[in-house]
């Protein structure tokens, strides 16, 4: 099979103008849209997240992805895993035929399923999961050896570009929340120094102690000051 060099040329060119507003699994519903409309046979596409240790079906195209999934998720063996799991592409030509993924196997049988291709997923700094692609015909990825290293590295550059932005946007989400607590806390030992005539340092530990006696987060105890200080 000739594959359509379009599906490498799509993905090249969403790597390169990744929506800022776009997240991780956006990102990858797009490659699955993107791998089904461009690779010929191609009937649905999934791709497995691996996250603390748990692999899960995040996205699909068809939910007989997840459902054939489940089967190397329970035995902990199957292409996607290994994709995963080594770095390499993972491909069953016949699901019917002896492979080292039988559970996997069978259940995809069951589905339909004659032949499927697994390609490893890399994030910014590690492996995430893998890109599977699902086929109603037998051997519809046998040709895959041109495009494998293409689709892999573009495929990783796409999510390292997706994970570094939204790193970023959390930390600032993450920062600009530790301003407004520090400028609460600020505005609540104003209150407590006005109210009581004593230094910074002893309404800080005014903060503190009434922190630990409440049990709860001492930001939370200067936004109650505030609050009830305003007109």
């Amino acid at each position: 099979m000739d594959y359509p060099r379009e599906f490498v040329e799509a993905l090249v060119s969403l790597s390169g103008g990744l929506p800022t507003d776009r997240g991780l699994e956006d990102t990858l519903a797009r490659v699955a849209e993107l791998a089904t409309q461009q690779i010929s046979g191609c009937d649905f596409a999934g791709c497995t997240l691996v996250r603390d240790g748990k692999a899960t079906t995040a996205v699909f195209t068809d939910p007989q992805s997840p459902e054939i999934d489940s089967a190397q998720y329970e035995s902990g063996r199957g292409p996607c895993l290994d994709a995963y799991r080594q770095g390499i592409v993972c491909r069953i030509d016949d699901t019917r035929a002896e492979n080292p993924w039988p559970e996997f196997a069978e259940a995809a049988d069951e589905h339909g399923i004659r032949s499927t291709i697994s390609f490893p997923l890399a994030g910014e700094q590690a492996p995430i999961g893998a890109l599977n692609l699902y086929s109603h015909l037998q051997a519809n990825f046998v040709d895959t050896d041109a495009i494998s290293v293409a689709v892999v590295a573009h495929s990783s550059a796409l999510l390292a570009s997706a994970q570094a932005y939204w790193s970023a946007h959390e930390l600032s989400e993450h920062l600009q929340a530790a301003m407004l607590s520090r400028s609460t806390i600020e505005q609540a030992k104003g209150i407590i120094m006005g109210a009581r005539g004593c230094d910074a340092d002893a309404a800080f530990a005014e903060l503190q102690q009434t922190s630990q006696h409440q049990n709860r987060k001492l930001r939370d105890i200067a936004a109650d000051i505030v609050r009830r200080q305003a007109p």
